[in-house]
């Protein structure tokens, strides 16, 4: 639903409903979840778009970039502005064919009104905030969790297609193989309500075990 992480309350039912989290919050120590606040929708889900399957660093240069065509490196421009953009354009800051379709999309819906404003989303259960971006083209499923994670900071998200999650869950519980996104799925529903708090713990696992790793 639409509470947001409470990190005492979520470290508190972890260690008691799940020993091997436990374990995990041990090792790892206060829960940290990076949440910033969503100050301009339009401006958060292109950065989100340009940021799939790249590095930071790339998707940082590329978003400023973006900005920088319409006078400012520092703050997005007005969606109604990037409609008459020609795909070359966008094509040029760096943007693949299909980023610089979804950014366009994702223009074109703020502009009509058929994505809801930042107000009405965050008033939204996780389901229906999902629902609604994923609407935009090039916003999945996984794209939608993270803005419910890390911009809206909602306690109760686990995807399950993430394959850092499912890599920590791996290690964590000592399993041959990554659990599939059903099982975990049916795991996660002791970390309930506080999923988003066991999603984070599982990624701090997998970095875990990196550093025991030798060499």
């Amino acid at each position: 639903m639409k509470a947001t992480i409470n990190a005492q309350a979520a470290v508190r039912h972890l260690k008691k409903a799940d020993p091997v989290m436990a374990g995990i919050i041990r090792q790892v120590g206060p829960l940290r979840v990076p949440v910033k606040q969503v100050d301009d929708l339009f401006g958060t889900l292109v950065d989100a778009i340009t940021a799939q399957q790249l590095s930071v660093k790339a998707a940082a240069t590329i978003y400023r970039r973006f900005c920088d065509l319409y006078g400012d490196p520092d703050q997005a421009p007005d969606p109604a502005s990037v409609l008459g953009t020609p795909e070359a354009s966008l094509r040029a800051v760096g943007l693949s064919r299909a980023k610089a379709l979804a950014v366009v999309d994702l223009a074109n819906k703020v502009v009509t009104g058929t994505l809801p404003p930042l107000a009405e989303l965050t008033a939204m259960d996780n389901e229906q905030v999902v629902q609604s971006l994923i609407k935009v083209r090039g916003i999945g499923r996984w794209t939608a969790e993270m803005f419910l994670l890390f911009q809206l900071g909602r306690a109760d998200v686990l995807p399950v297609d993430d394959l850092g999650v499912r890599k920590g869950f791996m290690l964590a519980y000592q399993l041959a193989e990554m659990p599939s996104p059903r099982a975990l799925l049916a795991h996660g529903e002791c970390w309930r309500p506080h999923r988003s708090a066991a999603t984070w713990y599982l990624w701090q696992a997998t970095r875990l075990n990196e550093i025991k790793q030798p060499g």
